[in-house]
This record gives structure tokens, sequence and C-alpha cells, in this order.
């Protein structure tokens, strides 16, 4: 597993966070949730990425 996609998760759920907090103290709720959701889903498919490769090695590995 590769250390830059550690890092990669952590910075999005920092600015994330980040933009939250300051989108709820200015009284925009919904745009809060709305960013913590496109977060969540580039997280999401950063790793969906990371696990398509992860099958594709084990396939190749035992020759299925």
């Amino acid at each position: 597993m590769d250390v830059d996609l550690i890092f990669k998760v952590a910075a999005i759920g920092i600015i994330v966070t980040v933009l939250n907090q300051v989108l709820v103290r200015s009284g925009r709720e919904e745009q809060a949730m709305l960013t913590t959701l496109t977060g969540l889903v580039v997280v999401l498919l950063m790793v969906v990425d990371v696990i398509a490769d992860l099958f594709t090695t084990v396939k190749s590995v035992f020759g299925l």
C-alpha cells in the first residue's frame, strides 16, 4: 500500500473538516453537508481504484 494514498485521504479529511466548520458557523448547513458528501465520494473513488488494482494483482498472482 502506498503511503501517498494515506496522506491524500488525510489531507482531504482536513480540508473537508475546515470547510465544514466554516460553512456551519456562517449558517450554511446545506452547503456544509454537500461538502462533506463530496469529500466522502472523492475518498471512496480513490479507495475503489486501489481495491480494483488489488483484485487485478490477486488474479494475476493466482492465474484466475
